[in-house]
């Protein structure tokens, strides 16, 4: 059974190529998947591999979590799933994100002149 690795804390310039090479040392590598930044090309810093066996996929854990490479040490763990976002692909509900309820504002339930009151004055623009 094919096993998915995450893979974090690659360098920018590490290629699908590279970690491929270096995960065939402990088995069998069905896929790389270096992932990109959709508008740049560039890298994103991780990428998912997957290994052929559970043994295969479990011996790269333990010999490349911590490994050096490209002066960076890699993180291998096994991939959780895609969590399902709840939201379609354009960012979903908007939420109030402006303080912490109660209507205020943001202003954290004080008035806008500030926790002194005051009242009348003259205005300067």
């Amino acid at each position: 059974m094919e096993v998915k690795l995450y893979v974090g804390n690659l360098s920018f310039s590490t290629t699908e190529d590279e970690l491929r090479t270096l995960f065939a040392q402990v088995g069998t590598v069905a896929s790389v998947e270096l992932i990109k930044d959709r508008d740049t090309g560039s890298s994103k810093g991780f990428a998912f591999v997957t290994m052929g066996a559970q043994s295969e996929a479990e011996e790269a854990i333990k010999k490349f979590n911590g490994y050096s490479l490209g002066n960076r040490q890699i993180k291998v763990n096994p991939a959780r799933p895609k969590e399902e976002s709840g939201r379609g692909g354009f960012g979903g509900p908007r939420r109030n994100t402006y303080g912490s309820g109660g209507g205020a504002g943001g202003a954290g339930g004080r008035d806008r002149r500030g926790s002194s009151g005051g009242g009348g004055g003259t205005r300067r623009y």
